[in-house]
């Protein structure tokens, strides 16, 4: 967009989030891009029509593409942008896909199969060993790391050459750490995916999706895809993800500094069982007892809210099994938490007052 500094040392990400994606600086310029409210332009530029682009993506995807190290393409939704990946393999084809991983994904890789379209196999993301065998054969690995809910973290160096070995294409979901905390561009993966609904976006508001490649022709299937499908995000949508963006490097600072505290906290208290974190990012999960000890946790909170997203600036956790179609192998007792950017005293307080009644049950459980 504009014609930014040129420092003596690259930018940090922190200043990409801010300055990226900004107008020209010229007198009377707006200091952001204005919202593009058109689906049709004149004829004889780059535009054309509002399913080819709009100035209002091509902002929010500078600032994006600036942070991952690559160019991006927005989507009108994370699952979107999962199924314009999938569309990269042929008829048949084989895609190896963790078996904790976004459920999203997870059910369009199973409905994909269910029809004769693809051959999923699903793979324990830190068995590194089985990822590269199953890595034979493959057209498409995909790698979620840390994995959702289970939070395990893939060796991504390591299966990626494995599957660049095979002639598969790589693809990492990066939601959970962002740009921020790990950048998969930079050990040789081809596509990165994010729901930018989530950490990107920040706010609970809106539903978007992204990927990112350094491979030109790469970038250009899936462009063409995306407008060939329609699968294009509204501009007031990116707009918004865009101003999230702007405060992205301060939100996962906050969330990541309240997880830390809370694990600590945890890992210490009489009601849980187990606690999974991967010493990164705002996500946390808790295992309970029993599926009725997590569902009373999930109910008796007035700070904390019980909701299925993540990523937002409020703190929120759900119970996982809850969902028929989640993972059997996810336990029935564990709590997945979104670690918001409140005051982790305060956070802490509800949470322990809640596990502290749960505790105090008979037999210590629900």
């Amino acid at each position: 967009m504009s014609d930014q500094p040129h420092p003596t040392r690259p930018l940090t990400p922190a200043t990409v989030a801010v300055t990226a994606g900004r107008p020209p600086r010229e007198p009377d310029e707006p200091l952001n891009v204005p919202i593009t409210m058109a689906s049709t332009y004149v004829a004889g530029g780059d535009l054309e029509y509002g399913r080819y682009g709009n100035p209002s993506w091509t902002a929010f995807e500078d600032v994006l593409g600036g942070l991952e190290g690559g160019r991006c393409l927005s989507f009108a939704s994370g699952m979107a942008a999962v199924g314009c990946v999938l569309d990269l393999v042929g008829q048949g084809a084989k895609v190896v896909l963790p078996r904790h991983a976004y459920l999203g994904s997870v059910m369009a890789l199973a409905d994909l199969e269910a029809r004769g379209r693809l051959v999923g196999e699903l793979v324990d993301i830190e068995d590194t060993d089985a990822v590269v065998a199953a890595c034979e054969g493959a057209a498409l690995v995909w790698i979620e790391t840390p994995t959702n809910p289970a939070l395990e973290v893939a060796d991504v160096e390591t299966i990626t050459r494995a599957a660049h070995a095979a002639g598969a294409y790589v693809v990492v979901d990066n939601t959970f750490a962002t740009p921020l905390l790990q950048r998969p561009l930079e050990h040789g993966v081809d596509i990165v995916l994010h729901s930018a609904t989530k950490y990107l976006a920040g706010h609970s508001d809106l539903l978007l999706g992204a990927v990112v490649t350094r491979d030109e022709e790469l970038h250009g299937v899936l462009q063409g895809r995306r407008s060939l499908t329609g699968s294009v995000p509204g501009a007031f949508e990116t707009w918004l993800a865009l101003r999230g963006l702007r405060t992205l490097h301060l939100r996962v600072e906050r969330a990541q500094a309240n997880a830390e505290v809370l694990v600590e906290r945890l890992r210490a208290h009489r009601a849980v069982a187990e606690v999974r974190y991967p010493g990164f990012g705002g996500i946390v999960a808790m295992v309970l007892d029993n599926a009725l000890a997590a569902d009373l946790l999930c109910r008796s909170t007035s700070l904390w809210v019980h909701a299925t997203s993540l990523g937002g600036v409020e703190s929120t956790f759900e119970r996982r099994r809850r969902w028929k179609t989640e993972a059997a192998t996810i336990p029935e007792g564990l709590v997945r938490l979104s670690v918001g950017i409140e005051d982790v005293e305060d956070l802490w307080v509800d949470l322990a007052a809640a596990l502290d009644a749960i505790a105090a049950l008979p037999g210590g459980t629900a």
